[in-house]
């Protein structure tokens, strides 16, 4: 009898936490009470939904969402990296700064070129804004600042043969404001 209502208490207890609580829920904001006159009134702000007229405009969608999924933790891994590399070189040497720069170029292109050529190019495009987005710094802008004027020439070569372009800047308000919602969903872990 004893286990019985000790039971039940830590389930009213449990309930009685519960209760009130936010929990979020897939396409919605925030949601907060309002108390109006004695009456509680949930106020739900619900994200904005996307209507496309043409099926070829959700798949454009859907594939720079996964490009998104995909591209996006590399970019916070290349922001990680510059911040670690930046704080070094600051304690270097400027003789000891190339070799450094060499060293984690190298790093970066064995660790980072099978991930990038089993990229699509949808992928690589947002991978090149998301860089910028992240780092304040257009990915050829990067590359001249570790590697030097030349290096930056021959990969914005590269990149100009299959359709990118590295000096590409990310525009939040205009251009990448798709892009921009997309990866503030993919933020708030509602992709």
């Amino acid at each position: 009898m004893g286990k019985r209502i000790l039971l039940l208490f830590a389930v009213l207890f449990i309930a009685a936490e519960t209760i009130g609580q936010y929990r979020p829920i897939r396409g919605m904001r925030a949601q907060e009470w309002l108390v109006e006159r004695g009456d509680s009134i949930a106020h739900i702000e619900v994200l904005p939904v996307y209507v496309f007229s043409r099926p070829i405009d959700l798949r454009r969608y859907q594939r720079l969402v996964e490009a998104v999924r995909r591209v996006y933790p590399l970019a916070q891994l290349a922001k990680a990296k510059m911040r670690e590399m930046e704080t070094h070189l600051l304690t270097l040497e400027e003789k000891d700064q190339r070799a450094y720069i060499k060293q984690c170029y190298k790093e970066v292109l064995d660790e980072y070129t099978p991930v990038a050529k089993r990229m699509t190019r949808t992928q690589g495009k947002v991978f090149i804004k998301l860089i910028d987005r992240e780092t304040d710094y257009t990915a050829y802008e990067l590359i001249r600042e570790f590697r030097g004027g030349f290096v930056a020439n021959f990969w914005q070569g590269v990149g100009r043969i299959f359709g990118h372009n590295l000096k590409t800047e990310y525009d939040r308000e205009n251009i990448d404001r798709v892009l921009e919602q997309i990866v503030v969903y993919y933020e708030a872990g509602l992709l």
